[in-house]
């Protein structure tokens, strides 16, 4: 029985493609197929966007041609905003649709849910509101939603995630893997999201040195293909490949949610990660943070922080200690860089008191970029040394050229001007000069933006081997669970909620709290679970009374774990310099980490029933 295949949509057939003297496209055929989702990668000015651009049809090749099948509809949302400013909500949204044929319409309806608030278009200000005055982000979900409510066959998306937070990167890729794909339909996006990519792809495209390597699968399958690829050609340095491999191994060790769908068969993988250490050393990690930042970091204690009017927390009690990796997740406007700004000492309380540690050496990786602008005539290894010539990471002296080399500055490319640098470039050596300052406190306030997911992997792997507290504030998915070991979340409520179940559980609550309305969990600090935060399941009256009292011990025993871990962090503080006896403190904390964990767990099982 013969099987059909898929119609070719688009196709480039021997496409070459030149800027400048770079050549970006250098005999490529490849195409794109009838239900087809590709992710496409590659580093940054390698020609991803170009490659869309041709796809489209808004730019000529060189050479070759580009071949259409029939009445293709292309439509590309790029990242060059192109809304009229004078024009509504309305007009740029659902253009000449009749009110009777959008209203009837549930693709149009789940659109306009899911990116703009309803059909009243709430979240916008309404369907007479003008684009002029609206945020970058606002005009983004605009953008995202004509497209999406227009449905053209092949759908090319160039960085979709910009300005969408946690809860709209999460819809997007429901949509377009769930609800969107139909017969004679195909989507092609660039993005360095890589939660996204998984979760969206069927497919990914390389673009690296004029070509374009075509894999099977997501992300999580490419890592495996990329690196199976490098091994059998021996083409690239030994460092890039234990890279991804390292990366590869986490991914394997990864979240449920990741894990139970996985779009490759993880078995393949296990010789070549075979005995591949954890990514971070935890323990070790730990004690060094310690011995660096002794037992006080940063503690909120009551704090209430108020933006002009607005109240965006109460009476939130948020401690920090020495080695912790938290990532703070929340909507758009809740206050998560202000909170980083309050943690610094740049923004007052409305009320408590914050207690910075008398040893922290704080360093923030702001979204500005106007402090290179000194340095701007100066050379990238200049502005860098100007710093520190060497640091110290993973308990081993690195010079400025070896950690810039790490991050993407080749050696002739750290002899060029600040001021010739790209945003992407700009951003890796704000990061650069921030590592070589040695901090024992860093905060990342959105570290993916102009950011490509190879600088992206090599950030995280620097941070495994760097001793010290971290807080990570990004709408990035896959970055937050690499980077961070535990999560908190601004629900715009006033509190500051911890997340033992990750990213998920903030995906859960966002949904209860849309489902009730404008309501929300009552707010407790950081670190204590709230009740009555997860959907009813339908428990009777016993097993609710029960679920309450277990609840009730599971957070009464994290309480007290909370003073005894309290308690060692003092006591490897005062035992800095006698290895023996801070090796049996770190063993202990491992394992009142682990009891947390238990514990955690614990509650989450619970909490759903006690809710009732």
């Amino acid at each position: 029985m013969a099987v059909a295949v898929p119609a070719a949509l688009v196709a480039l057939d021997r496409a070459r493609l030149l800027a400048g003297t770079q050549v970006l496209l250098d005999d490529v055929s490849i195409g794109v197929s009838d239900g087809d989702r590709i992710g496409v990668v590659g580093r940054n000015g390698g020609g991803k966007t170009s490659l869309l651009s041709v796809i489209q049809g808004s730019r000529p090749l060189d050479a070759g041609r580009v071949i259409r099948t029939g009445h293709v509809t292309i439509g590309m949302l790029s990242q060059t905003d192109r809304l009229d400013p004078e024009a509504s909500v309305r007009e740029e949204v659902l253009g000449d649709l009749a009110e009777h044929e959008w209203a009837g319409d549930p693709r149009v309806r789940t659109v306009l849910e899911g990116l703009l608030g309803g059909t009243d278009a709430e979240a916008v200000g309404g369907w007479e509101a003008l684009v002029g005055p609206m945020s970058g982000g606002e005009r983004r979900r605009l953008a995202l939603a004509a497209l999406l409510i227009a449905d053209p066959d092949l759908l090319i998306l160039d960085e979709p995630t910009n300005h969408l937070d946690v809860e709209g990167v999460a819809w997007l890729a429901g949509y377009l893997s769930g609800q969107r794909p139909r017969t004679g339909s195909a989507l092609l996006v660039v993005t360095h999201d890589r939660w996204f990519l998984d979760a969206v792809s069927t497919r990914t495209w390389e673009v690296a040195d004029g070509e374009v390597h075509a894999y099977e699968g997501g992300y999580a399958a490419y890592v495996l293909a990329r690196v199976e690829r490098q091994r059998v050609a021996r083409v690239t340095e030994e460092r890039r490949t234990n890279l991804a491999r390292k990366e590869l191994a986490w991914l394997r060790r990864g979240a449920p949610a990741r894990t139970s769908k996985p779009r490759f068969r993880i078995e393949a993988a296990t010789a070549l990660i075979e005995g591949e250490p954890p990514p971070r050393d935890t323990a070790e990690l730990m004690r060094f943070a310690t011995t660096r930042l002794g037992k006080d970091v940063l503690d909120l204690l009551g704090a209430t922080v108020t933006v002009g009017d607005r109240v965006l927390l109460e009476d939130v009690t948020w401690r920090i200690g020495p080695g912790d990796r938290y990532g703070v997740v929340g909507v758009n406007g809740a206050g998560k860089s202000t909170l980083l700004r309050v943690l610094q000492g740049q923004h007052p309380l409305a009320a408590g008191k914050l207690k910075t540690g008398k040893t922290v050496q704080m360093a923030c990786l702001t979204q500005e970029l106007r402090e290179l602008d000194r340095v701007a005539g100066w050379t990238v290894i200049d502005a860098i040394t100007e710093v520190r010539s060497y640091t110290l990471i993973d308990g081993k002296e690195v010079s400025a050229a070896s950690l810039a080399r790490r991050l993407g500055f080749s050696g002739g490319r750290q002899q060029s001007r600040v001021g010739d640098l790209s945003g992407g470039e700009r951003r890796r050596l704000q990061f650069v000069r921030l590592l070589m300052d040695e901090p024992n406190v860093l905060l990342l306030d959105e570290p993916t933006n102009d950011l490509d997911i190879e600088t992206l992997t090599a950030m995280e792997d620097v941070l495994d081997g760097w001793a010290g507290t971290l807080i990570v504030v990004s709408h990035d998915r896959y970055l937050m669970e690499r980077m961070t070991d535990r999560q908190v979340a601004l629900l715009g409520d006033r509190t500051l909620r911890d997340l033992p179940g990750g990213v998920e559980q903030y995906l859960e609550l966002r949904r209860v709290m849309r489902r009730d309305g404008a309501g929300g969990p009552a707010g407790r600090p950081a670190g204590r679970p709230a009740q009555g935060a997860l959907p009813p399941s339908g428990p009777s009256a016993a097993q609710v009374r029960e679920a309450r009292k277990t609840l009730a011990r599971v957070e009464r025993a994290l309480d007290r774990l909370h003073e005894q871990e309290a308690a060692v962090h003092e006591q490897m503080a005062s035992a800095a310099t006698d290895p023996d006896e801070l090796a049996r403190l770190t063993a202990r904390l491992a394992k009142m980490h682990a009891q947390e964990e238990a514990l955690e767990t614990e509650w989450l099982e619970v909490s759903e029933v006690a809710q009732e």
